[in-house]
């Protein structure tokens, strides 16, 4: 039997709000028994759906992705919809996102799909990475808008993915097997060196030992694309998943990866060394909070052996609840708003640089959308400037600001 759900809010495996759509001429609830069986009608006859959260409604579409249809909102019109609304998205310029949408990231607003230029290299000649001008190497290509790093690719695949989204209606709802299927979904949305970004990555499914010999299997399948040719430049994946351990070898470091054992992934020493200086910040995150987890994105490929090499990665620490933060400043908010009913989503950096402000989150389920802005210690009267710049650029947006140079976490808005 088919499946259907609503996209926006599914990350998290539950609903914050009962939303009404309109298919052609039938106005129906999704909570409505029948609804599995109208939007799996709707699909075939491709019929565009209404989302009413506002007079008139507003255009999605519907995505097949297995034997699941989603409802999504159309590119580029979160804004659109009622902050109540699960399909109610900040705006771009909030966030890292703004630079790079119509530059590193392309979006076709007919089939939804994302075209990302991306700094980094997809394929290996000998014993180097294909050359990439601009490229560089696991650092973030801070402030470039014409094409993502590593760490941007991450961001924006849980952003897309909707993870960065939270209520705590949805708390002990989120884990790995979820957390994968929509990184994969988001995906599904997304090309990458004009070739579809699902051919490129991989996500490693739950491992249970009892279906040791089937996932195995199914692993080998996946990673086909990564052997090496016979002749000619090899392809590299990508590959995203949660850090277990750092373990040294002989020669270099192991990458061990939850839910891929006896799978390690070879690091050199130099790549090591660029990855504690670069990260040094998600490493001592992810050290102080046993709680928390340290996501990786890497490029890597297979030896004519059947090794694993990383040739780039780069981190992300997430919280319990697998929402990002940068700092033990955002980890008090992103703990705070754990615990609250209204819905919030985590804003991220992709290419901008510290001393360039953002939106920390954005609680939305409120009659005016609220930004948080958590200012750093060491911000000078230039970010200050930007800061301001930026809240007057959307006077419709209520603003909070934390100076954590000035005490604790003042109390947030609440309707």
């Amino acid at each position: 039997m088919n499946q259907c759900s609503t996209g926006d809010a599914a990350a998290s495996g539950a609903m914050e709000a009962m939303r009404r759509f309109k298919l052609a001429d039938l106005i129906i609830e999704e909570t409505a028994p029948e609804f599995f069986n109208a939007l799996a009608n709707a699909y075939r006859k491709r019929i565009r759906p209404l989302c009413l959260c506002k007079d008139g409604g507003l255009a999605m579409y519907i995505a097949q992705v297995g034997d699941q249809y989603i409802v999504k909102r159309m590119p580029m019109s979160g804004g659109g919809h009622d902050p109540a609304c699960p399909s109610y998205e900040p705006p771009d310029e909030l966030s890292g996102l703004g630079v790079l949408m119509g530059n590193a990231i392309q979006v076709d607003a007919e089939s939804g799909m994302s075209a990302l230029k991306v700094a980094f290299s997809l394929t290996k000649i000998g014993t180097r990475a294909a050359p990439n001008p601009g490229a560089n190497g696991s650092d973030t290509v801070a402030g470039d808008a014409k094409k993502l790093s590593l760490r941007s690719v991450l961001h924006y695949l849980w952003h897309q993915a909707e993870l960065t989204a939270w209520t705590s209606r949805w708390a002990g709802k989120r884990h790995w097997w979820n957390i994968r299927w929509h990184l994969i979904e988001a995906a599904g949305q997304m090309t990458v060196k004009g070739g579809p970004l699902t051919e490129t990555l991989f996500v490693p499914e739950p491992f249970r030992a009892a279906d040791k010999a089937a996932i195995e299997q199914r692993r080998a399948a996946a990673l086909v694309p990564a052997l090496p040719p016979k002749s000619g430049p090899r392809k590299l994946m990508i590959l995203v998943g949660e850090v277990k351990d750092f373990a040294p070898t002989r020669s270099g470091h192991r990458l061990i990866v939850k839910h891929l054992p006896d799978f390690p992934l070879l690091l050199d020493e130099g790549l090591h060394g660029r990855l504690q200086g670069r990260f040094a910040n998600e490493l001592s995150l992810w050290e102080a909070d046993e709680a928390s987890h340290l996501m990786t994105i890497a490029t890597f490929g297979l030896t004519p052996a059947g090794l694993a090499v990383v040739e780039d990665m780069a981190l992300m620490v997430v919280a319990e609840n697998w929402v990002p933060y940068d700092s033990a400043y955002e980890k008090k908010l992103v703990d705070t708003l754990a615990r609250l009913r209204d819905r919030s989503v985590k804003g991220l950096r992709y290419n901008l640089p510290a001393e360039q402000p953002t939106a920390a989150a954005m609680l939305q389920s409120q009659s005016q959308p609220v930004a948080l802005y958590v200012v750093p210690p060491s911000a000078d009267d230039a970010y200050d400037g930007a800061l301001q710049e930026l809240i007057t650029s959307r006077p419709e947006i209520g603003a909070w600001i934390w100076r954590t140079a000035d005490g604790e976490m003042p109390p947030l808005p609440f309707r």
